[in-house]
């Protein structure tokens, strides 16, 4: 192994501030756009819906509980709907349908005009977000994608993306919850000033 344990930790952490300082000197317009558009749909009736597979699941589960709980300010519960978490909705329709309505079906169920999905992929490919991107589209809702350096066809089919400057599964993931996290405390502040 190259280097101390030491040595290998500091340069994982340098790397993870370093993709999150060019995304504050290059991203922060798409992240405030992003918040805006969230916004003005909770504000106006709307709801936010998420997605993504396995640590981008677990980040739409984060995402939405600190909306209708709190991130940091009390204020009235904000609706957000995870479409990562009914076990039975999952499971009928990987069986029924197939892997890329997972996220389809429930869009059509739950989704309206007016709405936000926000759309996690660090691949920027995978089937299902993209088939959720583009059924959200087609509804009327408006698309947020949070991808990798390549972006992939999620970022080119959502209304605003951000690609996060770098190829590591880890440092994506890391930029993402971070995105995220603006976007909860710039809502939270917006709701809270109505």
């Amino acid at each position: 192994m190259a280097g101390s344990l030491e040595e290998v930790v500091a340069s994982s952490l340098t790397e993870s501030a370093d993709v999150k300082r060019a995304l504050a000197e290059n991203a922060a317009g798409e992240i405030a756009a992003m918040a805006r558009r969230i916004t003005d749909a909770v504000v106006g009736g709307g709801k936010l819906l998420l997605c993504g597979n396995g640590g981008s699941a677990a980040d739409a589960q984060h995402v939405a509980a600190e909306l209708v709980g709190r991130f940091i300010v009390e204020r009235r519960a904000l609706p957000a709907i995870a479409l990562t978490t009914d076990t039975s909705v999952l499971t009928s329709l990987l069986n029924d349908y197939g892997g890329e309505s997972v996220f389809v079906r429930q869009i059509e169920a739950l989704g309206n005009q007016g709405d936000v999905l926000l759309a996690l992929s660090t691949s920027g490919e995978s089937p299902n977000v993209l088939a959720a991107v583009r059924t959200a589209r087609a509804l009327g809702l408006t698309t947020i994608g949070l991808t990798g350096e390549r972006g992939g066809a999620v970022a080119r089919s959502c209304d605003i993306a951000i690609r996060v400057p770098s190829s590591s599964t880890a440092r994506i993931q890391e930029a993402h919850i971070t995105i995220c996290h603006v976007i909860c405390d710039a809502v939270e502040r917006a709701v809270a000033a109505t």
